[in-house]
Formats: C-alpha cells, structure tokens, sequence
C-alpha cells in the first residue's frame, strides 16, 4: 500500500479546443471533474446500496455455507460475529440513507445501545469474514466522515473478488489520497479499481477519474488512453456523454 506524505458541447476544430483550454487552466477543470466524479460515485453507492448489501449479504452467506465444513471452531465464530455486528449495519445503512449521516457514521463506526461497532468485530473477530466485511464498512464510513487516512487503512485491509465492492474499495482509496493531496496514489488506485472488472458501473467511472487525474499530472498521453477506452468500450456509460471534450483536451495536451 502507498505510504502517506508528511508534507457540453463536442469541439470540432483544434482552435476550438485550444480556446477552450485558454479560457480556464486545466488544472482547475481537472479538480472540477474529480468533485463531479465523487459526487457521481456516492450517487451509484446511494443508488446501488440495495444490492451492495445483499451482495454482503450472499458473501456471508456463503462463506457460511463453506465454515460449514468446520462445524466447531470457524462457524459458530463467524455467526457470532454476524450477529454482533448487526446494530453496527442497521446504523450504517441509516447513516447511507439519513440525514444525521455523522453521528450514524460514529455508531456504526464505534457502537451504541451496548452494542459492537465495526472496530469491535474488527478486533473481536481478526480473520473472519465478518471482520472483512466490517473493514470494508468502516472505510467506507471513515472517508465519509473525511478522515481519509483511516479510510485508506481500513479499505486496504478489505479483500474481495466481488464485481462491485472489490473496485468500490479500490476506486475509494484512490478518493481517499485525492483528498490527502497525493495524486500519483490516486491514480494508482483508480487505474487498479478501472482493471479489476469490466462492468459498465465502476470500470468507465474509475477510467475517468484516473483520466482526470493523469491530466492533472501533466500525463496527457495516459489520459487520453483512459478517456478513448471510455468512448470505445463504454459508449452507454454517464462518462461517455462528455467524453470527447476530455479527448479533445488530452491530445492537445498531449501534442504540446
């Protein structure tokens, strides 16, 4: 994992995309673009949530039904730890759907009502699945709460092979060091999140992001390789819709 630092419409002509560049810096539509994205990937969470946590759900279930084979010690552990971590989820989700999304984020994150949070089956159930899934839980609240560093422990501690929560995760770190001010980390988290599946949710999400952000860093030739696998491989996706005015710009950039 990366260490922290201690520190519209299509153009149709080059002249139109140089003016468009001139009129305001890159570097500020770059930063424009991340705040869209981010809104646009809490939406899909928002939006998504319902299958997000039946996908938890059918993973627990699983995994149940395999610790089934060790029917003494790893089962009654991880149903234990299911059943703990149930008031932990129910504020989750609160917080997901609600309006005091803090203070649910803090219960879910820490407990109430004398019962465990998501650090506490964390601690409570090291190597379960439960305490996976509650990493991944925890990240999610940490970096919804703007503390990003936890965020970033806590997410990379989450395995899953998953098609949504497996680049969720990744595509989360890579929000994670935008915000840390560490944008060649970013990028490396949202080109692993782009790669890991190919679904037409996460996938042209992430190549936008890692796009964005390769511009940002004066890499225009990568990003205008993220931004063309946008157009052609995710041509129905909410990325696509802009996607030439960001070619448009990654070749100029890339010509200079």
């Amino acid at each position: 994992m990366a260490t922290y630092n201690k520190r519209g419409s299509r153009p149709k002509t080059k002249e139109e995309v140089e003016q468009n560049i001139e009129e305001s810096s890159t570097t500020a539509e770059v930063f424009n673009t991340l705040d869209q994205s981010a809104s646009r990937t809490e939406a899909f969470v928002e939006k998504n949530q319902k299958y997000i946590f039946i996908v938890i759900g059918l993973v627990a279930a699983v995994v149940l039904g395999y610790l089934g084979y060790n029917e003494f010690i790893a089962k009654p552990k991880q149903v234990e730890a299911m059943n703990d971590m149930f008031q932990a989820q129910k504020y989750f989700n609160e917080a997901i759907n609600g309006v005091e999304k803090d203070s649910l984020f803090n219960l879910a994150l820490n407990g109430g009502e004398g019962k465990y949070g998501f650090l506490d089956i964390i601690e409570e159930y090291k190597g379960t699945p439960a305490a996976n899934l509650a990493n991944y839980c925890a990240g999610t609240a940490y970096l919804r709460l703007k503390d990003y560093k936890k965020a970033v422990e806590h997410l990379g501690n989450f395995k899953s092979d998953d098609e949504i929560l497996a680049p969720l995760a990744k595509g989360n770190i890579g929000d994670a060091f935008v915000q840390l001010n560490q944008p060649e980390d970013a990028l490396d988290y949202y080109e692993q999140a782009a790669n890991m599946r190919t679904n037409e949710y996460t996938a042209p999400m992430y190549l936008y992001k890692a796009g964005a952000i390769a511009l940002e860093l004066g890499k225009a030739d990568k990003a205008l390789t993220y931004f063309e696998q946008i157009k052609e491989e995710f041509p129905n996706s909410t990325e696509a819709a802009t996607i030439d005015v960001f070619i448009g710009k990654a070749r100029v950039l890339a010509n200079k």
